[in-house]
């Protein structure tokens, strides 16, 4: 397309009249040649105006982001949308000059270009990237300056997350640029035009993509460490120009001083925290973080008690500025070198920056009056406490008190001091609160544990009298975190509980009654006497509750919802109906929202808590059918409107509501949701069918009765799996699949489904014709056709004779035998053994065996005895968990243990101790290792143990007391061979060697055991009454009725 035509197309993408038109002749010409180069060329041309170029560079970089990946390919097809080869180069050979002298709304959109041909085409066909860098960063015309290094950040941040061994050609090309980078810096220095702090604000964003996960050592020695720390401290110690101070405060962080110092700070932060923390870092950064510690720390410290002191003298410091220095003092207090240096202004710096940033402030006050939702939601992001200077100062205060002598001691001095000073400031109270609340763990831990329900009834239960919100709001948020104190009164205890719950129904300010929320919550879950006291308030308080989720839309607050509903389940059983109505309406006010308008994703997550609460409302009444069929009218509506609005974020928790409504019965309505099921799985299919299986599981297991009623039933399930399996939806929804059909097969065992296994076998059967990546499919597959030889051996063997696969003409009953018998050390856990043991069972004790299975004779016992071997461990495994879940139960109830592991994380240093965290650091080599092992390892016994992820789909086979038991069935079909058919017999045992001779009788010996423990079992459960065993008759044949087989 020659550049004319392309302008005028380009314009004409801005013009209603003529986007169509225009859009549609770009998308014609953007497949010739020179098409994307002339792009670039429209973006470059100064002569043209911006809006043109602008539409050029987002169609450019469309083009580059969508398709250049396609050219790294090894694919002889070359793709429609491909970018030709001679293009490709013009783009490579032109762009960095393109970002060079754009303006900077184009070069935005450039950047993003460079980073992904960067991603596809370096080291391997873009070394001259690297020259171009070096070549403008030496060259004296500044103006350059600023688009390389972006062209170099670029290129630094395809490798930040890579692992070491997989930076090596980024490390190459740094050897180059650190210290012509430096040299820049050292260049620039002296100027402090805005525009000269932004280049040196775009070399620490360089610094900081290369350093942040990783440290490549190799780049540093001792010469240049101490002139890029030189740098650091330089410019976070300069004066900000005083003309910075007349713009908005708002606006201040944004200037490039300001920024320049966050990253600087940023640096210094992360090297002393990562990397200069001896016996905090992996081994192989010692070195490093004793040089660091000895030769730099202290000196970095100096410069930024200095921005401290400037915050204390009221100048204005920006606020990333602020967090950043207080986390590299923080992570200076555990060390003695650093301690040293810091110890004589700590106390300083507690009262003159922690405390003031504690307090209540005037935007605080704004925001609370203006929209006090907006101040809720601001209190309760966790994203704000990334970044906020007063999480960073409560962080270096628990830091302080935790770790060194005497700085507890004078910092509850001053705190008591403002508590009881009757003059003092409520802003100021509410600062000396916040850090008490903060070192409540300390607290509660040491000297002052006895103090402290004395403080909470002197100084904060009067606060909850007081007129200001935030004070109120304060004395809630205490209790919270003094929840775990233990009440020598019974009266205090009261108090604090009717105090917050009348503040939860009562108060007029929302932001006091989502504070007292969740104090109230965490006071019934750790005051054993609590929990008594709120019973008779139980409604009023769920109301509350309720009405405070749907005003705020707040996540926290479903939250508690859900643990008051476990801690009271019994008192909330007569009210669960209303409750779920008023969650119902709440969830459909919540998702009126779109999740592009503002605060959509905080939606998402509420509604998503909303449905889980729901859900936990549905578990603690599943005794109760009656209330439980009432819950399902209000669930079906919420089910009915996800799914018809094809809400699709919402999926997972509707299917699991659904799985909640039919755990018990599957009731009419419930069986008419299915069909709607089958409806979205077709239009948004593949992605949620692992999710639909819990549900789809119940309708087989819970009701079979009903599957069976209709056969569109069994129809729709079929048919979801078939197109799973011959659709591409990835290994995982395919073993779902597979393993649905296994559990129809053994569900209906003797139920007549005998027109569908056949169906069922193909489907399996046929998708291991396909290619296979795990053998957990691969398994999966065959145990489908396992399953039916179970379910009726001739039915299988009949239909293998009658199956055929392309380019296959034999009939494939060798194929799956052969292949069972080569994978038989695949199946794992209990219900995969298990069944693989029935179906060679099945095989053993054919009347008419077809030659296949003679042909294998010497193959069978060997790969039962194997499978009896896996079992032995598997069972062993299971009845461990068991023990651990009862011993777990005991040692909830001892809580002063769970006391001791956070004292040994409370000790105090002595003035020349460090704080070596050892059992950190061997938590962090070892998380190296495995990254680096990618967890390929030999000796992992435990693994075939485990239960698979698949066992939980459980069957009637897997039913304990209807006992289907492998080991009896295998021991009287063998004794029954050896008398009817002593030849086979012969044939199955003559290969066997001493071992699995002796193996073979061990199984024998415990198939007598289970037999008895099952009796008594029995016996006990039947109040100790003594029924017939069933007898293994001694014309055994498998379609008989030896026990469970039938």
């Amino acid at each position: 397309m020659d550049p004319e035509s392309l302008i005028e197309a380009l314009r004409g993408t801005m013009d209603p009249n003529l986007r169509e038109a225009a859009e549609r002749q770009l998308n014609e010409g953007h497949t010739q040649v020179n098409f994307v180069s002339t792009l670039l060329r429209v973006t470059m041309s100064d002569q043209l105006d911006l809006p043109v170029r602008q539409a050029g560079v987002i169609y450019l970089k469309n083009m580059v982001t969508q398709h250049w990946s396609e050219g790294d390919g090894s694919g002889t097809e070359t793709p429609v949308n491909n970018i030709p080869e001679e293009d490709r180069q013009f783009i490579r050979d032109n762009i960095v000059e393109a970002i060079i002298h754009s303006p900077e709304r184009i070069r935005v959109q450039l950047t993003t270009c460079i980073h992904h041909m960067i991603k596809h085409d370096y080291p391997g066909k873009w070394t001259a990237i690297v020259d171009k860098i070096g070549f403008y960063l030496q060259s004296d015309n500044s103006a350059g300056w600023l688009g390389i290094l972006l062209c170099l950040y670029q290129l630094v941040k395809n490798y930040e997350y890579k692992k070491p061994d997989e930076r090596q050609p980024l490390v190459a090309a740094m050897h180059i640029f650190m210290p012509m980078l430096k040299d820049r810096f050292i260049q620039l220095l002296p100027d402090p035009s805005s525009d000269s702090v932004l280049v040196q604000k775009q070399i620490f964003k360089i610094l900081y993509a290369l350093f942040q996960y990783n440290l490549p050592l190799e780049l540093i020695n001792r010469q240049n460490l101490t002139e890029w720390m030189e740098i650091l401290k330089t410019v976070v110690d300069r004066d900000v120009p005083p003309e910075t101070m007349q713009v908005d405060e708002d606006e201040r962080p944004e200037l490039p001083w300001w920024k320049c110092k966050k990253w600087a700070l940023h640096i210094l932060a992360r090297l002393f925290e990562r990397y200069g923390s001896p016996g905090n870092t992996t081994k192989e950064y010692a070195e490093f973080a004793e040089l660091f510690l000895k030769g730099y720390a202290v000196a970095a410290q100096q410069v930024l008690l200095k921005v401290l002191y400037q915050y204390k003298e009221k100048q204005y410091v920006a606020p990333r500025v602020l967090q950043q220095t207080l986390n590299y003092i923080n992570q200076g207090i555990t060390h003695a070198v650093t301690w040293k240096n810091l110890k004589p202004h700590i106390q300083g710096i507690i009262q003159d920056v922690v405390f003031p940033l504690m307090c209540y402030t005037d935007s605080d006050e704004e925001l609370w009056q203006e929209d006090p939702y907006e101040y809720i939601r601001m209190k309760f992001d966790v994203f704000e406490d990334f970044i906020s200077p007063t999480t960073a100062a409560q962080t270096l205060l628990f830091t302080s008190c935790n770790k060194r002598k005497e700085v507890l001691q004078k910092t509850m001095g001053f705190c008591y001091q403002i508590l009881t000073d009757p003059a003092s400031d409520p802003r100021k109270k509410d600062g000396a609160l916040h850090m008490i609340g903060s070192l409540a763990e300390i607290l509660l831990k040491k000297i002052y544990k006895d103090q402290m329900e004395f403080m909470l009834q002197n100084h904060v239960f009067p606060l909850f009298r007081s007129e200001l919100g935030y004070m109120r709001a304060r004395a809630c948020w205490v209790l919270h975190y003094f929840c775990e104190v233990k009440f020598k009164s019974d009266q205090n205890l009261q108090t604090a509980l009717e105090l917050t719950r009348l503040c939860l129904i009562n108060d007029n300010e929302m932001p006091v009654k989502v504070e007292a929320a969740i104090a109230l919550q965490v006071l019934i879950s750790n005051q054993e006497k609590a929990k008594e006291y709120i019973t008779p308030f139980i409604r009023p308080v769920m109301q509350a509750l309720l009405h405070i989720v749907r005003e705020t839309e707040n996540d926290d607050l479903t939250n508690v919802i859900q643990k008051m509903i476990c801690e009271y389940s019994e008192e909330v059983t007569p009210i669960a109906v209303e409750m779920t109505q008023h969650l119902a309406m709440t969830f459909n006010q919540v998702i009126q929202t779109g999740p592009d308008e503002e605060g959509g994703d905080d939606k998402a997550v509420t509604a998503m808590g909303i449905l889980n609460t729901i859900d936990t409302l549905l578990s603690v009444v599943e005794d109760h059918k009656e209330i439980t069929q009432q819950l399902e009218g209000i669930c079906l509506q919420v089910i009915g409107t996800v799914l018809q609005q094809h809400v699709l974020e919402f999926y997972e928790e509707i299917l699991s509501l659904a799985h909640s409504l039919t755990c018990q019965q599957v009731s009419p309505q419930m069986w008419q949701l299915l069909p709607l099921v089958y409806e979205v799985f077709q239009q948004d299919g593949f992605d949620y069918f692992t999710d639909m299986m819990p549900l789809l599981h119940n309708y087989v297991t819970v009701d079979t009765d009903t599957l069976l009623s209709d056969t569109k039933y069994l129809e729709i399930i079929y048919s979801m799996c078939k197109k799973i399996l011959t659709g591409d939806p990835g290994e995982d929804p395919e073993c779902h699949a597979a393993k649905l059909l296994e559990v129809i097969i053994l569900q209906c065992k003797g139920r007549g489904i005998d027109q569908v296994v056949p169906l069922f076998v193909a489907a399996a059967l046929e998708r291991l014709t396909r290619e296979v990546k795990t053998s957990e499919l691969r398994t999966m597959c065959l145990q489908v056709a396992i399953a039916a030889l179970y379910y009726s051996p001739p039915l299988l063997l009949n239909t293998l004779e009658n199956l055929r696969f392309p380019n296959n003409t034999e009939p494939i009953t060798n194929h799956f035998i052969s292949q069972w018998l080569k994978d038989v050390d695949c199946f794992l856990g209990l219900h995969d053994r298990k069944m693989c043991i029935l179906g060679l069972c099945a095989l053993i004790d054919l009347d008419q065996r077809p030659q296949a299975v003679n042909q294998v004779a010497g193959q069978l016992l060997p790969a039962a005895i194997l499978l009896f071997n896996g079992l032995k461990r598997a069972y062993a495994c299971r009845a461990e968990h068991e023990n651990e879940d009862e011993d777990d139960d005991e040692d909830g109830e001892d809580e002063e243990e769970t006391g001791k592991t956070l004292v040994s994380s409370l000790t105090e240093l002595g003035s020349d101790e460090d704080d070596i965290d050892e059992e950190g650091q061997e938590y962090l080599e070892m998380l190296a290792k495995q990254a680096g092992e990618d967890g390929d390892d030999e000796d992992w016994e435990e693994d075939d143990a485990e239960e698979t992820a698949l066992e939980g789909y459980t069957t009637a086979v897997d039913d304990e007391d209807n006992l289907v038991d492998e080991y009896q069935i295998f021991k009287a079909i063998l004794q029954n061979i050896q008398t009817r058919d002593p030849a086979w017999y012969q044939a199955l045992t003559q290969a066997l060697d001493e071992e699995q001779g002796k193996h073979l009788h061990d199984i024998g010996t415990l198939a007598d055991q289970r037999r008895a423990a099952h009796e008594s079992k029995m016996i006990e459960k039947h109040g100790g009454y003594k029924f017939t065993v069933p007898v293994v008759p001694t014309n055994f044949n498998f379609g008989g009725s030896a026990p469970g087989m039938n």
